[in-house]
């Protein structure tokens, strides 16, 4: 009879693959940060605006299904251009259908990367955290206890990186529906505020100006986010009140 242990030899191979999504979104997103941040710039957008605005003229569905996968692309290997991309959303759809390409394209790049951190590393850590105790523990049950209002607390008030948002719910086993729908919601006000500006760019190219992306913390703006932030709030407040 042969022995059982021998046929379990292969597994390192197969623990090391967890690990290629992940290490190709880093090496992609290196790569893209000293190669195209030069290229994906307002400037390049102000350049180029004509031959963009007659392509999507005589090819829109074409236009928009490329500009959905080029954000996608963005968002899923952290690619400079974020911002840019979710003014030419504008700029190129109006403030809607623009806000729904910019939304849309920007959860399924951040799923991506949710995706292969969970893959990677997402599970294991998340089953670490479970069987440590301290501080860590508390962190990670604090969060499971209002996943809903955390996740889009954190969305809603950009305090935390988009990439490091897109890591964190993996690592603390958040399920992909929940994490996709407060990932979609909770970045749509901010998106709405700049695919708006984006939509306005045409007036702002013909008087030679560069948009105000600072529009986002004027109180108007502002006021109305910070509303939604506390509301997601609320149910962690009234939690620990009742504990109290």
């Amino acid at each position: 009879m042969s022995d059982p242990t021998m046929t379990q030899a292969p597994k390192p191979k197969a623990s090391l693959a967890r690990y290629l999504p992940l290490a190709i979104v880093a090496i992609v997103a290196i790569a893209g940060a000293v190669t195209l941040r030069d290229y994906l710039s307002f400037q390049t957008l102000a350049d180029n605006r004509e031959q963009l605005i007659a392509f999507r003229d005589a090819n829109y569905l074409l236009t928009a299904l490329t500009f959905v996968g080029a954000y996608i692309l963005i968002v899923a290997f952290s690619l400079p251009g974020a911002a840019i991309a979710t003014l030419t959303g504008g700029f190129l759809f109006g403030l809607f259908p623009g806000v729904v390409f910019n939304a849309g394209a920007a959860t399924i790049g951040a799923t991506a990367i949710f995706l292969a951190a969970k893959f990677g590393l997402g599970d294991r850590l998340a089953a670490k955290m479970d069987a440590s105790g301290g501080a860590v523990k508390k962190i990670k049950d604090g969060i499971r206890e209002d996943e809903t209002s955390y996740l889009f607390i954190m969305r809603l008030v950009p305090a935390v990186p988009f990439f490091v948002a897109n890591l964190i719910p993996a690592f603390v086993g958040v399920s992909l529906p929940k994490y996709v729908l407060t990932t979609f919601f909770g970045i749509l006000p901010g998106g709405l505020v700049y695919t708006w500006v984006g939509a306005g760019l045409g007036e702002v190219f013909a008087q030679g100006e560069t948009p105000n992306f600072g529009i986002i913390f004027e109180p108007h703006i502002l006021g109305p986010i910070l509303g939604l932030a506390a509301l997601a709030l609320l149910p962690i407040v009234l939690k620990r009140f009742r504990k109290a």
